[in-house]
């Protein structure tokens, strides 16, 4: 079939397909095809938080032109076209934090290397590994074999004069490691997105002596990371993570080249960490547009070919959940796969209690790290995602979203680059205000519901044990999706631990169970997610009423059952709670049900899918006394 003969049948397809679309949109619509606009489809057009469109269905018409290869410029598709499909990306884990034992900090290192890990990311400095115990916790280390990261912050120095030593003492002593440019290890120097972090770390000038130094060794030391992961733990979307992460990389070439370091010098000192959430196509595609972006910078620099810096991927602590935790797996393993797919050299996933207080689960820290590291072996060894380089290349969902979320990026960074630069956008507050705008899109999402977040938003489970009253809770430095809820959670369990219970709401249920079961669970699980127990005693008797209320020990009830049930029953179903001790009466339903009641006829508010729950569970907790 010729090329215009493929094009008309894809025309015809699409064409039948949104006759389709319509018929449907307008049967659920209630309204005549006629009505809807002259693409129904766009309906069906998901918006991001970047302004990108996420269309119902892609065809050859949404077709981009075919990247480049593997390891070829603009490094899309992988910056290795000779990467180990038998190995495939770097398994790594977080080693050192809250450690301060060398010996047992290279016990559990070495553990976690027989058991799959082939990439070390090392904690030092304070609450950590003392930096002159590296040498000690790296004993036994290949590291030709498995990578080191540094994490050291205002220690990076020290900690990056103890690992060079290493080197050179391993290397005199002849460690049999012929090619000295396999040993990989990256300083982890990041004072900008420290910076905006606000986590101490070196300077910019200390950052660049240590790439001086690096520059001129034999092994492969990268002294720059732009760590990425803070824009989006401060709310950013994945576009806006891009484009500051590229802005900061681009204010490091500045300094280096300025310190005499070539541009090929200064692009081989720079390493790039980016999250990977649960959303695994914007995973996919971030990382796949994050080496376009950067190879395009190096390419206006003129040094094309050095524009494919290594990338290392961490699941998104953001996404990290404090309550029913154990839906953490399913969202790392998503990430996991997002990272992995999308090309990460390394990947690193976090604990799935890395959100919890301490001592709260009845699991060990070497359970939740085996987790994590089996997730990745999982995905690696028994689905073989390694196999294949740039699985996702060709899709034209995935191809167009790269192409778009590159896009986006490239505009806020253009944008930085106009306010002079990152550090200077940092002193204007420009790249903080356009994060914060994003934060609350999202926050506003999750309040409403719009954005479910699964055990906390959506389907909480009220009997999971209460976390400790007043324990300090880890990434507390992180907008978390959850918090808003769970900090209403946090108020139900010192509630719980003062008064023995819950606090409590009455589910006043009217007409048969086919009628008001919809609404009542509805009801139930809205008042779960922030902490606030529903007593369903049934259908509603307005005779043993006042017997029901006084059992149920609360002042609060909600009305639940069918629109037409209200109009029949709701006035003096709500004047009957009132008789019998209810103050607050709240309608599961839309106001309109009750247009023409008045005074203490009407329900003091009305709860439906897309109120603003955060608000309004905040609102019923004062209202029932928790403080």
């Amino acid at each position: 079939m010729s090329h215009a003969s493929q094009a008309e049948a894809a025309a015809r397809d699409y064409a039948a397909w949104q006759q389709a679309v319509a018929a449907v949109l307008a049967k659920a619509r209630r309204v005549d095809v006629s009505e809807l606009p002259a693409e129904p489809e766009r309906l069906l057009d998901t918006p991001t938080y970047d302004g990108v469109t996420i269309a119902p269905l892609y065809t050859r018409r949404d077709e981009t032109a075919e990247t480049a290869l593997p390891g070829e410029f603009p490094f899309v598709r992988g910056r290795d076209a000779h990467r180990d499909v038998n190995r495939g990306w770097l398994v790594s884990a977080a080693f050192g934090a809250g450690e301060s034992d060398p010996a047992a900090t290279n016990q559990t290192i070495l553990d976690g290397l027989e058991n799959g890990i082939s990439a070390v990311w090392l904690s030092v400095g304070a609450d950590a590994l003392p930096a002159t115990g590296v040498a000690k916790a790296l004993e036994g280390v290949l590291l030709d074999l498995a990578p080191l990261t540094l994490d050291a912050g205002a220690d990076t120095a020290a900690a990056a004069e103890q690992v060079l030593a290493l080197l050179d003492a391993r290397a005199a002593a002849g460690d049999g490691v012929t090619d000295r440019a396999a040993v990989t290890v990256s300083l982890g120097a990041a004072p900008l997105t420290s910076r905006f972090a606000d986590r101490a770390d070196v300077d910019l000038a200390a950052a660049v002596a240590l790439a001086q130094t690096a520059a001129g060794r034999d092994e492969t030391v990268r002294a720059l990371t732009v760590d990425g992961t803070v824009f989006h733990n401060a709310g950013a979307s994945d576009a806006e993570e891009l484009g500051a992460a590229i802005a900061t990389g681009l204010e490091y070439l500045r300094a280096l080249t300025s310190a005499g370091l070539t541009i090929s010098q200064a692009l081989g000192q720079v390493e790039f960490r980016f999250s990977a959430s649960d959303d695994q196509f914007q995973t996919i595609a971030k990382l796949r547009a994050g080496r376009q972006l950067w190879a395009r910078i190096a390419q206006v620099c003129g040094a094309s070919e050095f524009g494919g810096a290594p990338q290392h991927a961490v699941t998104s602590a953001a996404m990290m959940t404090q309550r029913d935790p154990w839906v953490n797996m399913l969202r790392t393993t998503l990430a996991a796969f997002g990272a992995g797919v999308g090309g990460a050299d390394s990947v690193t996933v976090l604990p799935f209690d890395a959100a919890v207080p301490a001592g709260t689960l009845e699991t060990s820290k070497s359970f939740a790290a085996r987790i994590a590291r089996n997730t990745q072996l999982l995905l690696l060894e028994e689905s073989h995602l390694g196999r294949v380089l740039d699985p996702a290349a060709g899709s034209w969902f995935v191809e167009d979203l790269t192409a778009s979320i590159a896009a986006k990026a490239w505009e806020f960074f253009q944008q930085i680059e106009a306010d002079g630069g990152f550090a200077a956008a940092l002193e204007s507050g420009l790249v903080a205000d356009r994060i914060a705008v994003t934060r609350a899109a999202r926050e506003s999402d999750i309040a409403h519901r719009k954005t479910a977040v699964t055990g906390v938003n959506e389907f909480p489970n009220l009997d999971e044990k209460p976390l400790p009253v007043g324990a300090s809770a880890p990434l507390d430095d992180v907008a978390r999706y959850g918090a808003a809820f769970e900090a209403l959670r946090t108020r139900s369990d010192s509630y719980l631990a003062e008064n023995g219970s819950r606090p409590k709401v009455l589910l006043a249920a009217l007409g048969s169970v086919a009628e008001h079961n919809g609404r009542t669970t509805f009801a139930s699980n809205l008042l779960a997610s922030g902490g606030i127990e529903a007593v369903n005693p049934g259908t509603l008797d307005l005779g043993t009423l006042p017997g029901v209320v006084r059992d149920a020990g609360t002042t609060v009830a909600v009305l639940c059952g069918t629109d037409k049930r209200y109009g029949t029953d709701g006035v003096p179903a709500v004047d009957a709670l009132r008789a019998a001790g209810i103050e607050t009466v709240l309608l599961a339903g839309p106001e309109k049900t009750f247009a023409d009641a008045e005074g203490s006829d009407r329900p003091d508010g009305f709860l439906t899918a897309r109120i603003d729950a955060v608000s309004a569970l905040s609102g019923l907790l004062d209202t029932l006394g928790v403080k």
